[in-house]
């Protein structure tokens, strides 16, 4: 295993690893993209999974760059499927970077 991959794998295990919080309005989605190593390794591929959303007409898109262990990479925000999603994010508190979009 590569040094690179072994530190990764240890930001991850503890919480420390960077990911990319993609929120949509349709589909009423929120999608987590990592781990990375660094904000900036993870900022790098944000252009990638919004052209992607976009290629599938999905709407709102807001992005967040955060820094945690999300317990689901994609969770369904619609109202009668996950009334509370909120319950559904890890324990593990998050260190938001920055938004935009």
């Amino acid at each position: 295993m590569k040094i690179k991959e072994i530190l990764l794998s240890l930001l991850h295990f503890f919480g420390l690893a960077w990911w990319v919080e993609v929120g949509t309005d349709r589909p009423n989605c929120t999608y987590y993209f990592g781990p990375f190593a660094s904000a900036n390794e993870a900022e790098n591929h944000i252009s990638g999974y919004v052209e992607d959303l976009e290629g599938e007409a999905a709407e709102g898109i807001q992005v967040a760059l955060k820094r945690g262990k999300p317990a689901q990479i994609t969770i369904d925000r619609e109202p009668l499927s996950i009334p509370n999603y909120s319950s559904l994010l890890s324990p593990h508190n998050w260190s938001q970077r920055y938004e935009h979009y």
